[in-house]
């Protein structure tokens, strides 16, 4: 059983924790903020429960500061996503739709977890998201999202991006139906 003063010293550290933990979430989100962005290649594993082995596709990602996010699917199918400020377009099959992502009020909390994290936009994640930084930002660091919202959690349960310093290179979705998304991303050139 614990003492009764190393209770007392455990919940008077607990400010503290919560603080530096505050503290290093900002520090975080100013690294990316300054960061202008660059390009990624991507390789993808969607792992649905009605499928034997997961669904890969592979392509790359760019991202230039504040609000353009474009990713190109190489494989298995030519496919191209647009996000150019409010705007998500989708390109398939000789074939393009476009939407205004703050009509779909889920689609905006989704693409939030991306950009708002790239942008290092705490106010935009935290609008969405319960958010939790494991780790350090100049070192390996661990984001996990949370949705606030019941009609996105009734898609996905957690999103969880890691990095190193404003390197992102790994994206993971949980969906509600057990379902999950597992992205590796690496940098394009020289980082």
């Amino acid at each position: 059983m614990i003492s009764r003063r190393l209770w007392l010293l455990a919940l008077m550290l607990l400010p503290l924790t919560a603080a530096r933990a505050a503290d290093e979430l900002e520090r975080l989100m100013a690294l990316l903020a300054a960061h202008p962005g660059g390009t990624v290649r991507f390789v993808e594993r969607r792992h649905m429960a009605m499928l034997d082995a997961p669904l890969v596709s592979r392509g790359e990602m760019s991202y230039r500061a504040p609000d353009w996010l474009e990713r190109r699917t190489l494989s298995p199918r030519p496919e191209r996503l647009l996000l150019d400020k409010d705007t998500l377009t989708l390109e398939r099959d000789q074939r393009r739709m476009s939407m205004p992502v703050s009509q779909r009020p889920e689609v905006e909390a989704f693409v939030a977890s991306i950009r708002s994290t790239l942008q290092g936009d705490r106010a935009a994640l935290e609008r969405h998201y319960r958010v939790a930084l494991q780790g350090q930002p100049e070192k390996r660091w661990t984001l996990t999202l949370e949705p606030l919202q019941a009609r996105l959690r009734g898609i996905v349960t957690q999103i969880v991006i890691s990095g190193v310093g404003v390197a992102v290179d790994r994206i993971d979705y949980s969906q509600s139906d057990g379902d999950r998304t597992e992205m590796r991303l690496e940098p394009v050139g020289k980082p």
